[in-house]
């Protein structure tokens, strides 16, 4: 095993929940960082929702001394998404985006992750113009952007992503590489390689079944590493290639683990992800 792998286990991977039917983990924040602590995790995510129900109880000087009294160095909050529009949608995100921007600043955050769910229409100049003004604004917060591109989103494509990316010009944004998202959406490892270091922001890990097979799962749900038919060693290794040595993220949902104890999913997410590793 890499002795210098280091992963993260994201938000979903143990919220006991799943995307769409709930938003608050049905697991208390503690007891999640304990959990992923001990199964060997030095990273978790949040999402926004859910941040939103720790600090009814807890104060983000509260959440920091629980991240660092169990030696969890990174942390990715989400979901941010209506920022490249206008009127009362672009009100409401300016809203969250004040909330995880002093989230990140205050917990050191590794990055916030923004994106779109629903295919909003919005000419390319105009993205481009709003993610270079939400990546300025991060600054004042020492704040990471990772726009995480995906079939549902406005952008969907890798040189639609890049030209995002590069055309912003930040030294503080850039891309979100999900392995289910690259297979899904017919992307290459070779294409993927072409991507300049620096605007790789973070690496997610799961598994699933390839498009037209059978374990293709056109809900969206994911497996555990080594589950499915993803070439998962040959991602890492195309990351490894490029110069990647930040560290992994693992999301995993599936309607399946939604019942599973909270050690029991993280146990299993971190082994079978760093088996990968191997």
């Amino acid at each position: 095993m890499n002795q210098n792998v280091e992963l993260m286990n994201l938000f979903w991977t143990s919220a006991g929940i799943y995307p769409g039917v709930a938003e608050i983990s049905r697991f208390d924040f503690k007891d999640r960082v304990e959990s992923a602590a001990q199964a060997g995790f030095k990273g978790i995510g949040i999402w926004h929702t859910d941040l939103e129900q720790i600090l009814a109880t807890r104060t983000l000087k509260d959440m920091k001394s629980i991240l660092d009294d169990n030696g969890i160095q990174y942390l990715e909050l989400e979901f941010l998404t209506d920022w490249f529009l206008e009127g009362e949608k672009k009100a409401e995100s300016d809203e969250l985006k004040r909330k995880l921007f002093e989230a990140s600043a205050a917990l050191n955050a590794k990055h916030v992750k923004i994106g779109d769910f629903q295919n909003t229409p919005c000419p390319m100049p105009r993205i481009i113009e709003a993610f270079a003004a939400l990546c300025k604004e991060a600054e004042d917060y020492g704040a990471t952007i990772g726009f995480e591109f995906m079939a549902s989103a406005m952008i969907h494509t890798l040189p639609d992503a890049r030209t995002l990316v590069e055309s912003a010009g930040a030294k503080n944004g850039g891309l979100i590489f999900d392995i289910v998202h690259v297979v899904n959406l017919g992307m290459t490892y070779e294409d993927v390689s072409q991507v300049p270091l620096q605007y790789v922001i973070n690496v997610e890990l799961n598994d699933g079944g390839l498009p037209g097979s059978p374990m293709h799962d056109k809900s969206g749900g994911r497996l555990f590493c080594g589950e499915g038919e993803y070439d998962i060693k040959g991602f890492i290794k195309t990351f490894q290639d490029m110069g990647y040595e930040d560290p992994w993220a693992v999301e995993v949902f599936n309607p399946n683990y939604v019942g599973w104890s909270l050690d029991d999913v993280t146990t299993k997410a971190f082994n079978t992800t760093i088996a990968e590793f191997e």
